[in-house]
């Protein structure tokens, strides 16, 4: 990290100099899990049609929205490797946070409908098709978690692969519980099984969905990761020698997987290069924040012309 001498003793610690940040990848995943589940939505939509099935076809719908969800991914991957400008100074790597909230979003959109849709077969069950509906969810199952391992790695550190990975993820837990809604509507005849197939999904989906959701929305606003104790930072810079005060101290993300810290820090006898660099590279190390922005403020003394 580099330190750059400003006026009235600002020092900024840019993370972006260093190479800190490893930019979301816009890796083939993206256009591998689109194709599979597109191809996979048109033949399921079709199915449900022809089965007569509100699950299988609620399943389909389901998948559809995915494949736009994995489509803004992809987007704001890419659009998050783009530089910054002299408008967009932090470049577009917020771009990955707001696809996650609209993926999160419109998950939850989707789930509306499938209940809704459910609740009207639950009042006025159909007949169904339910070894051609069994044989149709298989073949989710099997694509459904074919893409999600595409999403396992980083999944941890990217909200937004980690939306991908939860969509595909739920995905096949849907096709899974579509196969047993057909086994039990061949061997039962009990039409109100698909219906509440459905609605126990939607239920599923929305609790898998939450924590994407507040996360994404909380990243959006500018809020501090959920992974940084932002008290133990303070405490952190506040120990540091020679410093007396510690205001004006924010941390948020400029992406999904950038955090960034800003703070004021009173030492009298100012700041030199090998101080700022130490106290960089001790926040980078221990709260992984690369960064890093800091104003160093003198006491009001005779001496201190600057402050």
């Amino acid at each position: 990290m580099h330190a750059h001498a400003q006026p009235h003793d600002h020092e900024h610690l840019d993370g972006r100099e260093s190479g800190q940040f490893h930019g979301e990848r816009g890796d083939k995943r993206y256009t591998v899990a689109i194709a599979l589940n597109l191809s996979f939505v048109i033949v399921e939509a079709a199915a449900g049609v022809y089965a007569n099935s509100t699950a299988l076809f609620s399943d389909a719908a389901h998948n559809l929205s995915d494949v736009l969800g994995l489509a803004l991914a992809s987007g704001a991957a890419w659009l998050a490797q783009q530089g910054a400008s002299e408008q967009r100074t932090y470049g577009y790597s917020k771009a990955t946070v707001l696809a996650a909230l609209a993926n999160a979003l419109a998950l939850v959109a989707v789930s509306g409908g499938i209940l809704w849709e459910a609740v009207l077969r639950l009042l006025h069950p159909e007949a169904t098709q339910p070894l051609f509906v069994m044989v149709t969810a298989a073949m989710g199952v099997v694509v459904n978690g074919a893409t999600a391992m595409l999403f396992v790695a980083g999944r941890k550190e990217d909200v937004n692969v980690r939306g991908a990975f939860l969509h595909m993820m739920s995905d096949a837990g849907i096709s899974a519980a579509v196969i047993v809604a057909g086994a039990t509507i061949w061997l039962t005849g009990w039409r109100w099984v698909d219906p509440v197939v459905s609605i126990a999904v939607v239920l599923v989906i929305l609790w898998t969905t939450w924590d994407l959701l507040k996360e994404s929305l909380d990243l959006a606003m500018d809020a501090a990761p959920a992974h940084i104790d932002v008290t133990a930072v303070r405490r952190y810079l506040a120990e540091q020698p020679g410093v007396t005060a510690v205001h004006d101290l924010h941390v948020w993300a400029m992406g999904a997987t950038k955090p960034a810290l800003t703070a004021h820090l009173v030492r009298p006898e100012g700041g030199d290069d090998v101080f700022l660099a130490t106290l960089a590279d001790g926040i980078s190390h221990r709260f992984g924040i690369g960064h890093v922005t800091l104003q160093i403020e003198c006491a009001q003394r005779e001496d201190c012309v600057d402050c």
